[in-house]
């Protein structure tokens, strides 16, 4: 995923886990929006120089505890 910020740009490598997927109420075919909505819930909280440049979306409620609820509520938005 390649985030662009004013003239800073910076590149990260994303894994979904599946049992995040499962988890969440999600398919296969929901991951690229999950990885979207994902960027926008860590964009809301830091800059995109914060963000880990290779990381598994699961990690992100290490950080935000909020973020599993919050991305169930995005993509149930989005359905």
């Amino acid at each position: 995923m390649e985030v662009q910020d004013g003239s800073v740009s910076t590149v990260h490598v994303v894994t979904v886990p599946d049992d995040l997927l499962e988890e969440l109420g999600c398919d296969r075919g929901d991951a690229e929006e999950l990885v979207r909505e994902s960027f926008g819930f860590l964009l809301e909280h830091e800059p995109p120089t914060s963000i880990l440049r290779r990381f598994r979306l699961s990690q992100i409620s290490d950080y935000f505890p909020q973020y599993p609820a919050e991305i169930r509520r995005r993509m149930d938005r989005g359905r």
